[in-house]
């Protein structure tokens, strides 16, 4: 399967409110995610727990999707934009809209990196 093919699965299941499943069939054990403001997350377990501890902190979604997906198959990397708004535990609602940028090991995320302008 292409690393397209895997990107565009992946939230497919993510836009189905699978969000911690398309994480653990997707994310290598030793990914390393980095964030907009350059917090590094270092191996699955720790990137589970902030994913999870995130998804605590909403309090219903309303929506999301998909703006654009493309691959570079050479080379293993999808980049996707992609949006979501949500009411946060505190009341606020918020759009927000990001890229990411995946390097595939096989059929695993191994390095994940995210573009993002913070929310006011």
């Amino acid at each position: 399967m292409s690393y397209l093919q895997q990107a565009k699965n992946l939230y497919a299941m993510t836009g189905q409110g699978q969000m911690l499943e398309a994480f653990e069939k997707y994310y290598h054990d030793d990914v390393v995610m980095v964030e907009a403001t350059g917090e590094v997350r270092d191996g699955k377990d720790v990137s589970r727990e902030f994913e999870k501890q995130w998804l605590s902190t909403v309090k219903e979604m309303h929506g999301g999707g998909v703006t654009a997906i493309t691959s570079d198959e050479d080379a293993g990397i999808t980049m996707v934009e992609s949006w979501m708004e949500a009411t946060f535990q505190d009341g606020n609602r918020v759009k927000m809209e990001e890229v990411a940028v995946q390097k595939w090991q096989g059929e695993k995320i191994i390095h994940e990196r995210f573009y993002y302008n913070m929310p006011s």
